[in-house]
């Protein structure tokens, strides 16, 4: 089923939904402006219902068979469908993904450093991605660098658990941390 593009409602949960002369079905299950059932109709009979009621008719499950249609205000149907979308945005909370670096030959001291920052980073809500990065010769010992990445992550294996295994992408090796579900808040 091809729908018709319609500038005015692609902001509505990404669907195109017709209205009006758009519906293409010749019958339709119509319900009215008071949400009463008013049974399987004719397009036209439907179309008639709605513009002596003021109001739109708008196709709300055109998968059904055959289609249901409803006779709406279109213009506070879109307001308020924007609306529950921009609400539900608003209470999605986005887990950026923070960085820690590490070397081959970073220092121990340097290392507890960086541990404390990402469990801050994991305290806020954020991911942390531990990379370390091998320089000229080290790539040599990637077994080296993955004793590094795994006593970092033993550290952290309190409130931390792991997202992506260790893994070596060229000169990096890299794993992902997010915080437990069960960590203190």
């Amino acid at each position: 089923m091809v729908l018709q593009t319609n500038r005015s409602t692609e902001g509505i949960n990404k669907k195109r939904i017709r209205i009006n002369r758009q519906i293409t079905a010749r019958e339709v299950r119509l319900i009215g402006a008071e949400s009463e059932q008013l049974g399987v109709v004719s397009l036209e009979k439907a179309l008639q219902e709605a513009e002596n009621a003021g109001l739109d008719l708008v196709e709300v499950a055109p998968q059904s068979t055959p289609p249901v249609v409803r006779v709406i205000d279109w213009g506070k149907y879109r307001y308020e469908q924007d609306k529950h979308l921009q609400k539900s945005r608003r209470n999605q909370k986005q887990a950026d993904i923070k960085q820690v670096r590490l070397g081959l030959k970073t220092d121990t001291h340097d290392i507890e450093t960086k541990i404390k920052a990402a469990r801050k980073f994991l305290d806020q809500g954020h991911k942390v991605r531990i990379n370390l990065r091998f320089r000229g010769r080290e790539i040599t010992h990637p077994d080296l660098g993955r004793g590094v990445l795994e006593r970092f992550v033993e550290q952290l294996t309190d409130e931390a658990t792991v997202e992506q295994q260790i893994a070596l992408s060229g000169r990096e090796m890299s794993t992902v941390l997010a915080r437990k579900k069960d960590a203190k808040s």
